[in-house]
């Protein structure tokens, strides 16, 4: 086990018009899980494949366990990777996939059918082990790559997208198992995913890439509750935040004509800013049900239920009462039991001390209290 550090590591792909990742600072302690999310192309795996070794760093550095494995072969690093298509030998035995790395680095056959069966009754496998690959499972494949993992020993797993080739049922239930997993081995494991469940539900933190660059790294509920600028905001939660320009007052904001309260502390931010406008961001359920005339009005136009709550889908109407422009949907929670119709105007009020206000200028989200 080992704690990890990316030093201003970049990496810059030949011809390429910017870097896959940009001077990526991260401190991953020893023992945690921390997951690497963000859209296709952020550089997520980029940044998993430098760690692993198969990728050149162009600069900066990189440690494992306060050694510089900057430019270090892959075979030197002591990592194991779990890659998303398992990458299992076919015409192998489940135990003799799980053994193949002990066999290739020359270690006798006893110690190596020990680790074999130590793995197999970690994961459940005892039963597969004379098994090929080809009469197992989508979930079991993924368990006979982490056990040809697990029996190395490594100071840290690197995972990329291990799940994606699952369906959503398997999925769920495989991530909950290799969290369980890490947990009790306490190996340190780096984990990519373009799936925001996946990093939310898994993670001890969470790096959020953006472009290749690090946009905010933290635990998934301060992620949530305090996304460090737009982009976070509206990548992190089910269904997205809520995320609207407003024309700014003195009392607060005006939303299609409508007078938003705004804190205090967001208002001397962006004031100093010289900011006119700002974007406001609320989440589906900080909203309350409110009568007529007393919030935002919302025209339903799809209700979303999923059994234990519902979201219904809307655009905000002007205080005249004509349709915003820009069609763009807002999200609100309702009650499940009792859901607004299709064309229904329902109208809402964001909670004190829940919205969110980010700058015009520079997308980061700027105090809504004096800490």
């Amino acid at each position: 086990m080992a704690a990890i550090t990316y030093d201003h590591a970049t990496l810059q792909y030949p011809g390429a018009a910017s870097p896959a990742v940009s001077g990526l600072d991260l401190d991953i302690d020893d023992g945690e899980l921390l997951v690497l999310v963000g859209p296709s192309g952020c550089g997520k795996s980029s940044a998993l494949r430098m760690l692993a070794g198969l990728e050149e760093v162009t600069d900066g550095s990189i440690r494992i366990g306060g050694k510089d494995v900057t430019h270090l072969p892959s075979r030197e690093r002591n990592v194991a990777m779990v890659f998303q298509n398992y990458a299992l030998y076919p015409h192998m035995t489940v135990a003799d996939n799980i053994g193949f790395p002990l066999k290739l680095a020359g270690m006798k056959k006893d110690e190596i059918n020990r680790r074999v069966q130590d793995a197999a009754r970690i994961l459940d496998l005892e039963q597969e082990l004379e098994r090929k690959p080809a009469s197992l499972s989508g979930g079991q494949r993924q368990r006979v790559a982490m056990g040809r993992a697990i029996v190395r020993h490594p100071q840290a797993f690197l995972m990329d997208e291990p799940l994606s080739n699952l369906d959503p049922r398997l999925r769920a239930q495989t991530r909950s198992q290799i969290a369980f997993l890490q947990r009790r081995l306490g190996v340190t494991t780096v984990y990519v995913t373009h799936d925001q469940a996946e990093a939310m539900t898994m993670g001890d933190r969470v790096a959020v890439l953006q472009e290749g660059r690090l946009q905010q790294v933290d635990t998934p509920r301060n992620l949530y509750d305090r996304p460090a600028n737009v982009f976070v905001a509206g990548f992190i939660g089910m269904p997205a935040m809520n995320l609207v320009d407003v024309q700014l007052t003195d009392a607060g904001a005006t939303l299609a004509g409508h007078g938003i309260s705004l804190p205090g502390p967001a208002l001397a931010a962006l004031g100093q800013e010289g900011a006119r406008t700002a974007t406001l961001g609320f989440r589906a359920e900080s909203v309350d049900m409110v009568g007529a005339g007393e919030g935002l009005p919302v025209e339903v136009a799809v209700i979303e239920e999923i059994g234990s709550g519902a979201f219904a889908y809307g655009t905000l109407r002007r205080a005249d009462g004509s349709p915003r422009t820009d069609d763009k949907l807002m999200v609100i929670r309702v009650d499940p039991g009792t859901p607004p119709a299709k064309g229904e105007t329902v109208h809402v009020r964001i909670r004190a001390g829940e919205e969110h206000v980010f700058s015009p200028d520079t997308g980061q989200r700027v105090p809504r209290d004096e800490r």
